[in-house]
């Protein structure tokens, strides 16, 4: 048995029961009343799933579809109005011609042909720093919106004729725009691996991404890390015509 002077004081001790007890009361009254609330909130379903996150993201990809589909519904009107407007407007061979010539420079029609395809992608999931490079940041290992509009910019410089991000025309109002790890572009949502396509003199096409400052920063990615990046000619290839909507939007003061 231990002395009085090391042990617990007879009241102190008798005492101190009663605000255990009551705080062991609380502690389970509490817990009940979170599992009513859980209950309550879940209505049956996995609570522990971002199921907020996987609705928004089916959301985009649903109407991400339906823009599709809406861009080849109006692609087929067009061509039908088109053809109907030429066959009616009663306007002479020189003025057809210079129609189709501002056609083809606001990209609305087919073109084709020899081409250079630029296809960027995210490095692989287990990705580590080659010798020599520090190890990489999660910002490192995907492809963000300057790249993409590196190599567009380059593209155009080089003298190319039309332009394709993916299966989309591009056109003075195109912008190509990244949120997260997806593409943008026309209202619809892509994700890596990203295409461009460009139709023109594919040295001259080759010689404009050597020598944007951009892409030379982007090759130390690929070659720190293994980021994406392949380039391919071809003799032919045929980039669709545009067929969105050519309105300008625009903000505008309040008043």
């Amino acid at each position: 048995m231990s002395n009085s002077a090391n042990s617990p004081q007879g009241p102190a001790r008798r005492m101190s029961r009663w605000p255990v007890q009551t705080l062991t009361a609380a502690v389970f009254a509490l817990a009940g009343l979170i599992f009513v609330t859980s209950a309550n909130t879940a209505k049956g379903t996995d609570i522990r799933t971002d199921s907020s996150l996987l609705k928004l993201s089916d959301l985009i990809q649903q109407r991400s579809e339906n823009n599709a589909e809406l861009d080849a519904s109006t692609a087929a009107v067009r061509a039908d109005i088109d053809a109907l407007a030429r066959r009616d407007d009663g306007s002479t061979e020189a003025e057809d011609a210079k129609l189709d010539a501002l056609e083809k420079a606001a990209g609305t029609t087919k073109l084709t042909g020899a081409a250079l395809t630029v296809t960027l992608d995210d490095a692989p999931p287990d990705a580590t720093a080659n010798p020599g490079y520090p190890e990489p940041q999660p910002n490192d290992l995907v492809i963000h919106q300057q790249d993409l509009q590196a190599v567009v910019n380059a593209l155009w410089e080089g003298g190319a004729r039309g332009v394709q991000v993916m299966d989309q025309r591009l056109i003075s109002t195109s912008a190509v725009r990244c949120v997260g790890n997806t593409l943008i572009l026309q209202g619809r949502v892509y994700s890596p691996p990203y295409r461009i396509t460009a139709v023109g003199d594919r040295g001259t096409l080759r010689r404009a991404l050597d020598d944007s400052p951009a892409i030379q920063n982007y090759q130390l990615y690929v070659k720190a890390y293994g980021l994406g990046w392949k380039v391919e000619e071809k003799d032919k290839a045929t980039l669709p015509g545009y067929s969105g909507t050519v309105d300008l939007h625009y903000a505008e003061p309040v008043e």
